[in-house]
């Protein structure tokens, strides 16, 4: 199985430090998901790893080799970093076929992934007249015409409606259950969630983080409850005299934390407090990643 191995990766440009010693893996039959606030040297890495940019320090491999060393690129890893990088006046049947037949690949690859991707009935349009959407498949169709284990997407679901979001989901966890290894980065927490296995996430430059998905949002969820009961006043204080942190929530609910749920049922208990509601709150990829990243944009709006 082939995994893509990342080692003290390190880029500078002048007195700039793209990227500064960071270390992780993407493991075959799962889908990792690469994170980080804008500027964070995700891209940067992508093209480290695909060759594109020379490491000042450190080594990026897949399969144990560098990019530049492997001997049929396009049957080891596929790749889509920019869905505008393909002529407009090419039709997209053409423009897969140039791609087959330059790498030594079967013609009849271009038929397969062009079925994969849903584009048979545009195979004949050129891709100038693509949506972003459908120039997102077509490099997609591209970055599997070698059928390789390795898989590296940047920003795939950009420019797709929520039909082809929600296709590309599927997709992505089709590929990883296929065994193999899927890299994708993307600004859209709520498809992570639903799509990573395991995280990967930088900012400025510096790994943050790498864990699975339900470590990350275990360790860095709020671990709020919420609570309803007919005098909340009363129950807020009782919670807050035992520890609790306590606010309003909508509609007279509270949100506590620092308790758990099982506690807060016994206190309720010893109280005599009837709760009509008891519900342990899941905290969002998206809550979890922004306090994890708050020191990491590079830009901070004022608060509302």
């Amino acid at each position: 199985m082939t995994t893509i191995a990342v080692q003290g990766l390190t880029k500078r440009y002048g007195p700039d430090t793209v990227v500064e010693d960071v270390s992780f893996t993407v493991e075959p039959g799962q889908v990792t998901g690469f994170l980080g606030p804008n500027g964070a040297g995700k891209s940067t890495t992508m093209k480290m790893i695909l060759g594109l940019a020379a490491p000042t320090k450190g080594s990026a491999t897949i399969g144990g080799r560098r990019y530049q060393d492997l001997r049929r690129p396009l049957t080891e890893v596929g790749a889509l970093l920019d869905a505008g990088a393909v002529h407009g006046g090419r039709k997209a049947y053409d423009h897969l076929l140039a791609l087959a037949v330059s790498n030594g690949l079967p013609r009849r690859g271009v038929d397969e992934v062009l079925a994969r991707t849903g584009l048979e009935g545009v195979a004949g349009k050129r891709a100038g007249q693509f949506s972003l959407g459908m120039r997102q498949r077509l490099g997609i169709a591209a970055a599997l015409l070698g059928d390789p284990p390795v898989l590296i997407f940047d920003e795939p679901v950009n420019g797709l409606d929520p039909e082809g979001i929600r296709w590309i989901r599927g997709f992505m966890r089709s590929l990883a259950q296929e065994g193999r290894s899927v890299l994708v980065s993307s600004h859209l927490m709520n498809e992570m969630a639903q799509t990573a296995d395991h995280l990967v996430i930088i900012g400025r430059g510096r790994l943050i983080a790498d864990t699975s998905m339900s470590e990350f949002l275990h360790a860095k969820g709020e671990g709020t409850v919420l609570v309803r009961t007919s005098d909340p006043g009363s129950f807020a204080l009782q919670l807050t005299a035992a520890g609790a942190v306590v606010r309003d929530g909508v509609e007279s609910a509270l949100v506590v934390s620092g308790m758990t749920s099982l506690e807060i049922g016994k206190l309720a208990a010893y109280h005599g407090v009837t709760l009509s509601e008891l519900t342990p709150q899941r905290a969002s990829l998206e809550d979890a990643f922004m306090e994890l990243t708050k020191d990491s944009v590079e830009y901070q709006g004022a608060a509302a």
